[in-house]
């Protein structure tokens, strides 16, 4: 087949009808982004299988990406990765998460590190001033991503509610120390107060899908709590009596850094539980509550998932180890797993 040159194909995405147009040999996930269409996506970078979808007509090539976040079998059924499928042809795709034409802008903005705060020996609370004419609109749940002097960039998700904005404008990250790395070296040794840095956003396909009365259950491993925090915080402010299960994950007891947030969110919600588990403890940790891959705790309590919703955020083998499991064990509905895993620049 002859390529044409400068071709623009129109995706369509069912159920929701909306349709956007690609440009020149741009993937379709980028211009789903350039248009505001929100379909899901994480790494971006064909490593964790959260962009995937199901191809109901047309024709795609795929770009480089992990066999774990596509097999060849999901392809030959007819299944895309749209972060590095381009298209050929007209292309209609099937994804539930499509938001409405109400989704927010996306923004590229200046911000201004206000203060550095150690939660942990490796998560750094970030908090970034905006642009005092700035209003930045987002989904609790969605992420910004910072762009680096040479172009890479690093996502983050918002900590904090939107309703925040009000009372106290700026973003709350959670950043994670990964050694050896760029932008995390950086946070944990030079960066100071006042630094300048550009973000663009929001994004992502993560935030509560507030028409549904379901009881929601959400799974955080490390910082994947910061959009799950996020998440309450909303549901808090909205009034919200689901009833809500918070499961997170960490490796030692230090890793569940926000306890104090947590007590004080379980004493104003009575329909909010919280169960912390620790994969690695320590006899010198003291710890007598849960242990094991925090996952498998959620399988531990519930016999059916039927009827409910899960969120879950973090690391990608949490994040796709949860969604078969109770996809396949618990009878949990596909199109009621919300995910966002996190993956870093050594995952790729």
């Amino acid at each position: 087949m002859t390529e044409i040159a400068n071709a623009s194909y129109e995706i369509s995405v069912q159920p929701s009808g909306r349709a956007f147009a690609t440009q020149d040999s741009e993937t379709i996930l980028a211009a789903a982004i350039r248009t505001g269409v929100g379909l899901p996506y994480g790494c971006k970078d064909g490593a964790c299988g959260s962009c995937k979808c199901k191809k109901l007509s047309g024709d795609v090539t795929h770009g480089a990406h992990s066999d774990k976040a596509l097999t060849p079998e999901e392809e030959a059924a007819g299944y895309v990765l749209t972060c590095c499928a381009t298209p050929h042809t007209d292309v209609v795709l099937e994804s539930r998460q499509v938001t409405d034409a109400s989704a927010f802008p996306i923004k590229k903005m200046p911000v201004r590190v206000a203060s550095l705060e150690k939660k942990s020996h490796d998560v750094m609370q970030v908090r970034l001033q905006l642009p005092a004419a700035e209003k930045f609109r987002y989904h609790a749940g969605q992420y910004v991503e910072f762009i680096l002097r040479d172009g890479a960039r690093r996502a983050y998700s918002m900590a904090t509610a939107p309703h925040a904005q009000e009372t106290a404008p700026g973003l709350e990250l959670h950043i994670r120390h990964m050694p050896g790395g760029k932008f995390t070296d950086h946070v944990f040794g030079a960066m100071k107060e006042k630094e300048i840095l550009r973000v663009e956003g929001p994004f992502g396909s993560f935030f509560l899908r507030e028409d549904s009365d379901k009881p929601i259950i959400l799974l955080a491993s490390g910082t994947g709590f910061a959009p799950i925090k996020a998440l309450i915080e909303h549901m808090r402010h909205l009034g919200l009596t689901r009833p809500t299960a918070l499961y997170w994950g960490g490796r030692r007891p230090a890793d569940l850094y926000d306890a104090a947030w947590i007590a004080e969110h379980t004493a104003a919600m009575p329909h909010f539980r919280y169960v912390p588990v620790v994969s690695d403890a320590l006899p010198e940790d003291g710890w007598s509550g849960r242990t094991g891959f925090v996952h498998q705790a959620v399988l531990q309590d519930f016999a059916d998932l039927s009827g409910h919703q899960v969120y879950a955020c973090g690391a990608p083998i949490v994040v796709d180890s949860a969604r078969t499991s109770y996809i396949q064990e618990r009878g949990l509905p596909e199109e009621e797993f919300f995910a966002d895993a996190f993956t870093s620049e050594a995952d790729k």
